[in-house]
């Protein structure tokens, strides 16, 4: 099925999101009432299993299909020398993922994730967003239908992550771009950057934004000028999760800056999405509070490729295992007091 084959289709999905089954929610909390514990003792573990029962419309969630998903792109601003590193490690990368030798296969390993590595036309860069669009019409609907098409059916949650020398330089555009500001307020490190690197993703921000300063400030159009392939497949399987009733958990700050756009335009976007965690890259922290999302756990990780939402998962997991496996006071005999 084609969900984002016209701009007005992605648009249309993006106007009107579908809202968590209230009833399986109100069911999880009665349970969570219910269970051998005073209540709220167990804290936000409670919360993600009750987040997890409205999204997935039952009242004892489940993850027995959890699956992550790695996007993997090259960007035509690498070029300008906003990286620690070549753009051919892109590729590298995604061998090693394929070969299981990453830090996100270690992870996903360990968290029960199925991984799923999807490169993109990685041979084609995107154009250098400061001269041109960073891709046409075409190109970013195909990236968004890309991500569309990892939500299948029956997948209990979804993680996402990316890979894509130079996307830190995308991710700081989108998030400008989107809430306002210049480089200077949405650049970090990213992969490890000298002070002379980070003023040249500065400018390439700041010159990117002029150029594209008259085109419509909309999702799409921001996506598709100073996007990536692999970002706007984040999109794609986001907004594809949220009309599938799928849970996300997202990773860093790349992987939410590909959401940045969509918050604008829809601000509950997010509310199907669990923050893995909070990345040691500074502009993280400000973009979680633009979309009311409180993070996990807060390791300093700053990897990308979805490895800190993985680990988030070990959590998830914890919370549907207490949720589902605990007694009751009735079960167990136990006084309510």
């Amino acid at each position: 099925m084609t969900m984002f084959g016209t701009v007005a289709a992605f648009e249309s999905a993006l106007a009107s999101l579908p809202n968590p089954d209230a009833a399986a929610s109100a069911a999880a909390v009665a349970r969570q009432n219910q269970l051998t514990k005073p209540q709220g003792s167990l804290g936000r573990l409670e919360d993600i299993a009750i987040f997890l029962a409205g999204w997935q419309g039952r009242a004892i969630p489940r993850l027995e299909t959890a699956r992550a998903v790695v996007f993997a792109g090259n960007h035509g601003i690498a070029a300008r020398g906003v990286s620690a590193f070549p753009p051919s490690v892109t590729a590298q990368m995604v061998q090693n993922f394929e070969a299981g030798g990453a830090a996100i296969n270690a992870l996903a390993r360990a968290a029960g994730l199925e991984l799923v590595v999807v490169p993109i036309d990685l041979d084609t860069p995107t154009a250098d967003f400061t001269q041109a669009p960073a891709m046409s019409e075409a190109e970013c609907l195909a990236a968004l239908q890309t991500g569309a098409a990892v939500v299948e059916a029956g997948i209990d949650l979804l993680v996402l992550g990316e890979m894509g020398i130079g996307n830190s330089t995308i991710a700081a555009a989108l998030c400008a771009r989107s809430f306002g500001g210049s480089g200077v307020d949405w650049v970090g490190p990213g992969t490890g950057v000298d002070d002379a690197g980070r003023l040249r993703k500065i400018a390439a921000v700041d010159a990117g934004l002029a150029v594209h300063a008259d085109a419509p400030v909309t999702a799409f159009e921001t996506l598709r000028r100073v996007g990536g392939r692999e970002i706007a497949a984040i999109a794609g399987a986001v907004l594809a999760a949220r009309m599938a009733g799928v849970p996300v958990v997202l990773d860093g700050y790349i992987c939410c800056a590909a959401v940045a756009p969509l918050v604008v335009a829809a601000p509950d976007i997010v509310a199907h999405c669990l923050a893995g965690h909070r990345s040691a890259e500074p502009a993280h922290r400000r973009l979680l509070k633009q979309f009311g999302l409180e993070p996990l756990m807060c390791f300093d990780m700053r990897l990308g490729e979805g490895s800190g939402a993985a680990l988030a998962a070990g959590v998830i997991r914890a919370a549907v295992a207490v949720h589902a496996e605990m007694a009751t006071f009735a079960e167990a005999g136990v006084s309510e007091g």
